[in-house]
């Protein structure tokens, strides 16, 4: 059974760092740990109506939390980078943050 692009990207990732590669149509968002890279590339490409390029992902280590005596960790999470081809457009989405 196929996933949905809904359940591949969860959200994107809004921060100064990724900011500064929408001018260039490098988007960010956290993606769904199992998920590859060309399940990503479809899945930004159905929801966006974009055409990609290239993809680059990352899986991010969960950071120790502490809350008095005790202490925990944050989950690991899958960060992936979403380069746009020359011709496609922009993410409506970003063009109010940049």
């Amino acid at each position: 059974m196929s996933k949905l692009p809904q359940d591949i990207i969860i959200r994107p990732l809004i921060t100064e760092e990724s900011m500064k590669g929408a001018p260039v149509k490098k988007y960010s968002f956290q993606v769904a740990r199992d998920a590859n890279k060309i399940e990503i590339a479809k899945a930004v490409e159905k929801l966006f109506g974009v055409q990609v390029a290239k993809v680059n992902t990352i899986n991010v280590k969960g950071h120790l939390r502490r809350y008095g005596r005790f202490q925990g960790y944050k989950p690991d999470w899958k960060k992936a980078v979403v380069t746009l081809t020359e011709k496609s457009k922009t993410i409506e989405f970003f063009d109010g943050m940049i």
